[in-house]
């Protein structure tokens, strides 16, 4: 049975653990507002993208002259697995819900025969991976010393992608994120960016409406590049709302694991102590009896 100081010590570290978790969730809390307000924010552009981007893409898709980010390499061997998650821990399942989606793909793919590789973004989706996986990562993206996500950042990452798909390295790239629903709902999502998707419902009677100058071709060139680096972008933004969602969630619940403890060790203290209190008792009226 542990004594009482020991009990004592187990009390007060647990209520200082509770302080932490209790803080975290609070600067989770002010985060997530901004991170929601953000990605939010973009999902319009986002979509008017994907919008412009179907109509072009639709009619383009057919054509010989279709920019190779359209038309892709004409194979889908080898695939890119861009996965992103969050740079810290203590998120919950944010980071794991992410990297277990990747898996499944990955292990669909190779089971394929398809050859995979691995580009990080974010510390912890990298921790987990490079144990089964280390020798598949071609690229890692380090954005800890970035304090609010910007263009800017994604821009440099679909630079990176592009490159790697101008050189060959690739036929197919998919990005693996968590998409921002509610503080206890973050959905792990899988899309493919390279070559672009044509949505489903897109015709090519869409850009007939418009006349195009360049031509649909020459204006996809320009645009396709920017529609990857919009997608990333779209996607830092939800993963990072999702990332304060998911810690607030995990940080309110450990304050209240730590509650309960608290209130379990302060029965099993009081009952120590008051065991201790009637042994004494009884020690001393068992020596005054015998006086």
């Amino acid at each position: 049975m542990p004594s009482l100081k020991d009990l004592k010590n187990r009390i007060g570290s647990v209520k200082n653990t509770r302080k932490i978790t209790k803080a975290m969730q609070m600067v989770a809390a002010a985060k997530l507002r901004r991170a929601q307000e953000a990605a939010e924010a973009a999902r319009p552009y986002a979509d008017r993208m994907a919008a412009v981007m179907a109509g072009l893409t639709a009619s383009a898709a057919g054509s010989a002259s279709a920019p190779r980010l359209l038309a892709g390499t004409g194979e889908d061997r080898r695939h890119l697995l861009v996965v992103m998650t969050s740079e810290r821990g203590l998120a919950g399942g944010f980071n794991s819900s992410i990297v277990k989606l990747a898996r499944l793909r990955l292990a669909e793919l190779r089971a394929q025969g398809k050859e995979v590789t691995i580009l990080t973004v974010g510390k912890k989706g990298r921790e987990q991976l490079k144990r089964d996986f280390g020798d598949l990562f071609v690229h890692h993206v380090d954005l800890s010393e970035v304090k609010r996500i910007g263009y800017d950042n994604a821009r440099a990452i679909a630079d990176e992608i592009l490159d790697r798909f101008g050189a060959g390295n690739f036929d197919v790239a998919t990005l693996f994120y968590n998409r921002f629903e509610s503080v206890i709902s973050q959905v792990p999502t899988a899309r493919q960016i390279i070559p672009a998707v044509i949505e489903e419902g897109a015709e090519a009677s869409t850009s007939s409406l418009y006349d195009y100058e360049p031509d649909e071709n020459a204006i996809l060139e320009d645009l396709l590049p920017r529609s990857v680096a919009t997608q990333i972008f779209a996607a830092l933004l939800e993963n990072a709302a999702s990332e304060q969602g998911a810690r607030m969630s995990a940080m309110d619940n450990a304050t209240r694991n730590a509650g309960d403890m608290i209130n379990k060790l302060t029965t099993e203290y009081n009952r120590t102590r008051q065991a201790a209190i009637t042994k004494e008792l009884i020690e001393i009226i068992s020596g005054a009896e015998a006086l």
